[in-house]
């Protein structure tokens, strides 16, 4: 079957691109296999990831490339092995992840925990087996692997639904993992990720829910998501002593190695756990032990979310009619975006809006 569409996107051709210097132009998408989705994209969210990606922080990134992995659309070719109810005309979405080797005797696939497979492959910038490249959703279509394919509920419009599946599912993640039902829930850093923290650390039933930013300029904003309480760090005098021992989990967001990160180990009570999602171009700050000793504490790491918990948080954000505080952009003004993305200027994310594609 010939395609009757181009895969276009907004590619990043150097580092100099993160800069708001992407150009349009044709990419290659993967190999097309029976196991496949194409989907035409009418919305993207915009993700710090894309900034690392695009200036190559993590690493070097293999240019050209088009980044963005919040992708929703409509599915307009659906490959004859795909196994997921998903048929041509579905809205569907993609998320960070969009394969993995899917084994039997993979321990995390066979398991549940693809998005922890040795084989996995991203959104963007990732090589699959045959050597065809991963391209991501600043683009009018978008090919995927069915199996990391979602079907977006009717509820949730697409410009709300397009970030949970990067933002969305990185908070609903370590907050089902470390259980924070009926417990005091500390969000750090409340901007793109940590505006989801609040709402869904709310919506999955923890007894008290704390925003944690350095400015006091959000603190109606958060208290309005469903925060109990709001912390600044750089207004609130001696705030590390006067909420010390009052939280049993915090997520932290935080992208910077300057973080206070002994100062938020101490609101943490005995045997409290510090999840870290946040991924700094460079290292966390230095920690002594008797932060974690003296109390008992657990340090730990979470990255996105399963297939299947994208699923649930996605039934989850329908039913309990949460909403994503977005802010849309036509697609075509990508390179402000960006721009105004590393700035910090979203409240609190972006999606593009791929107008040529409704």
């Amino acid at each position: 079957m010939a395609n009757e569409y181009k895969f276009e996107g907004w590619m990043g051709l150097d580092a100099e691109s993160a800069k708001g210097k992407l150009v349009w132009q044709d990419f290659e998408p993967k190999t097309w296999e029976e196991t496949d989705v194409d989907i035409k994209v009418t919305h993207c969210g915009i993700c710090a990831t894309d900034l690392h990606t695009l200036r190559s922080g993590h690493g070097p990134s293999p240019y050209p490339i088009c980044v963005g992995h919040e992708i929703v659309g409509k599915a307009v070719r659906v490959g004859k092995d795909v196994k997921k109810d998903i048929k041509v005309g579905d809205r569907v979405g993609v998320g960070a992840m969009n394969s993995s080797c899917l084994k039997p005797e993979c321990e995390e696939c066979s398991t549940g925990i693809e998005h922890h497979c040795p084989h996995m492959v991203v959104t963007y910038g990732s090589n699959y087996p045959d050597g065809s490249r991963s391209q991501g959703g600043y683009a009018n279509y978008h090919r995927s692997p069915s199996h990391f394919v979602f079907k977006i509920p009717v509820e949730l419009r697409s410009e709300e639904a397009a970030p949970m599946l990067c933002g969305g599912i990185t908070m609903y993640a370590p907050l089902v993992d470390n259980d924070c039902r009926g417990k005091k829930v500390g969000i750090v850093g409340v901007g793109g990720l940590g505006h989801f923290g609040i709402l869904f650390a709310k919506a999955l039933g923890a007894r008290r829910v704390v925003g944690i930013s350095r400015k006091g300029d959000k603190r109606k904003d958060v208290l309005n998501m469903g925060a109990d309480e709001y912390i600044a760090t750089d207004e609130d005098e001696a705030w590390s002593k006067h909420h010390a021992r009052s939280l049993d989990l915090i997520v932290c967001t935080v992208n910077s190695n300057k973080m206070p990160l002994t100062d938020y180990l101490g609101l943490l009570r005995v045997y409290g756990t510090f999840i870290q999602v946040g991924a700094p171009e460079d290292v966390l700050p230095e920690l002594h032990a008797g932060a974690l000793i003296g109390k008992g504490i657990k340090i730990g790491g979470s990255m996105i979310g399963s297939p299947t918990q994208i699923d649930e948080m996605l039934q989850l954000a329908a039913d309990m009619k949460i909403k994503a505080w977005v802010q849309t952009v036509a697609m075509r003004d990508v390179n402000k975006a960006i721009v105004d993305q590393d700035a910090g200027k979203a409240r609190y994310r972006y999606t593009l809006v791929n107008e040529s594609n409704l």
